[in-house]
């Protein structure tokens, strides 16, 4: 004979707590379904039997689960039985089935890639911009969606949403992410193949941001002459100074760690931002006596170039330019222009080899067979350029409107 069902009243569940029984107490509902009253709560379960054995089903806590749903919940159950399923096993199924499913939407991928790709193969700048373009732009309209479902038009909308904003750049970059996505996607086997790449030359051509800087004998002392009429804090004026000589990214000088500094060899260890492989810089004697000039400033600190604005942190990534405004070299030169500045003059006018000079300058050079060198390639070729290139440097700061 069938158990009655339905014995429980909302009133009589409200007013069954813990504190009037004294102890914990089970209340019966019948089929099954009975509520057990805890000290640390009221919990709805379903007692049941399959294949000879006494089980259980938790049901949820009341009052986020009302009697009503309590009994939906357990009638529910009952039809599994009635199908020979197990109740706890049919859950347990599709909570696996759900984790595989948001384990392959294009959010789960992407943060995966993130982690496990991407953190691993740029610099500390670079990383947290490519994740916030992603949950900016990408996560909104994407991110929910299988990534083996999403199509080029889907993602092409995201672009051109983009794009009407005037940003083409952005764009670029978002794609790129995408496509990486989508790859990273492909070899761990839940996508069949990189849709952005359908989307090739759709976007309008990216603007080229050409970074001021000055090439010419004569506009390269005036602007060294000037850099040392600087007047700003003994950290800034120092930074400034060694800017074109060693002519790296900003972001690797500004981060440059005196734990990095061979004093012997006179090299500097840095991971460059786009590579996020570590390049030997040689230093010229120019750099070694203003590096030495520095430790007596902040040689008790992490940072090379600390931040004047609180321990624990380089200088800001802006200081290098807003200096070089204050001097009134705005659109004359920035702290990236004297990359362009070097280059120019170290090819055009000093002769060395452009493969020597894209290594030094943290750009991925390759062999006849496409593999990348390593960080001490042509290091003594590198270690005399650099002092040739801080003599010519110094050699014009001393003249006066000659030129070469």
């Amino acid at each position: 004979m069938a158990r009655a069902a339905n014995k429980l009243t909302e009133t009589a569940i409200r007013h069954a707590t813990f504190s009037k029984y004294g102890k914990r107490k089970k209340l019966a509902d019948g089929a099954g379904l009975f509520l057990d009253v805890q000290k640390a709560g009221r919990y709805w379960r379903m007692k049941y039997r399959y294949s000879g054995k006494e089980k259980l089903l938790a049901l949820g806590v009341y009052p986020e689960i009302s009697l009503k749903e309590a009994r939906i919940k357990r009638d529910e159950a009952k039809r599994l039985l009635a199908n020979h399923i197990d109740p706890v096993a049919h859950r347990q199924r599709e909570k696996i089935v759900r984790i595989k499913a948001s384990a392959t939407t294009f959010k789960a991928v992407a943060q995966e890639w993130l982690e496990q790709v991407h953190k691993k193969s740029v610099g500390a700048t670079t990383y947290p911009k490519n994740e916030r373009r992603l949950e900016m732009y990408a996560y909104p309209k994407l991110g929910r969606f299988p990534i083996s479902e999403i199509e080029p038009p889907d993602v092409l909308a995201v672009l051109r949403e983009i794009e009407g904003k005037g940003h083409v750049d952005n764009a670029h970059r978002l794609k790129t992410l995408i496509g990486q996505v989508f790859r990273y996607a492909v070899s761990t086997g839940r996508a069949q193949r990189d849709v952005t790449a359908d989307l090739r030359g759709i976007l309008p051509a990216p603007n080229v941001k050409h970074h001021p800087a000055v090439t010419t004998p004569d506009e390269i002392a005036a602007m060294l002459r000037t850099i040392d009429t600087y007047w700003g804090s003994p950290t800034v004026c120092l930074a400034l100074k060694v800017s074109p000589y060693v002519f790296l990214r900003p972001g690797n000088l500004r981060q440059m760690r005196w734990d990095e500094i061979d004093w012997m060899a006179k090299t500097w260890t840095t991971d460059t931002t786009k590579n996020g492989e570590p390049l030997i810089v040689p230093l010229a004697a120019q750099v070694i006596e203003l590096l030495h000039e520095l430790e007596g400033i902040n040689g008790n600190r992490e940072w090379v170039f600390p931040s004047g604005h609180g321990r624990g942190r380089p200088m800001s990534e802006n200081a290098i330019t807003g200096a070089l405004n204050r001097l009134e070299l705005q659109g004359v030169m920035t702290a990236h222009g004297f990359r362009a500045m070097a280059k120019t003059v170290l090819t055009e006018r000093l002769g060395f080899r452009t493969a020597i000079i894209e290594m030094q300058m943290a750009h991925r050079v390759r062999d006849v067979h496409g593999r990348a060198y390593n960080r001490t390639t042509w290091l003594p070729e590198r270690r005399e350029m650099m002092q040739q290139w801080a003599d010519y440097l110094d050699s014009l700061k001393t003249r006066h409107g000659s030129t070469t």
